[in-house]
């Protein structure tokens, strides 16, 4: 996440060059793409924390640090 970004709330998911802006809410791609297997693991971590990063994006939106939210296992 940047700080004071564009709504609606989402997050910047980069891997091996790829980069994909994924809504929040919904967990689709706005823009970007990343590969298959990539993509997937985003999508299930994403699921896993929506309310973590929707307060990360509050606190983004407030020029406070987001928290951090621990990875896929």
């Amino acid at each position: 996440m940047y700080w004071a970004d564009h709504a609606p709330p989402h997050f910047h998911a980069i891997y091996s060059g790829s980069e994909a802006l994924i809504e929040i809410l919904t967990l689709r791609i706005m823009k970007g793409m990343l590969p298959p297997r990539a993509l997937a693991m985003t999508i299930e971590w994403a699921a896993e924390h929506r309310s973590q990063l929707l307060e990360d994006w509050e606190l983004c939106a407030m020029n406070q640090t987001p928290k951090q939210i621990p990875p896929l296992v």
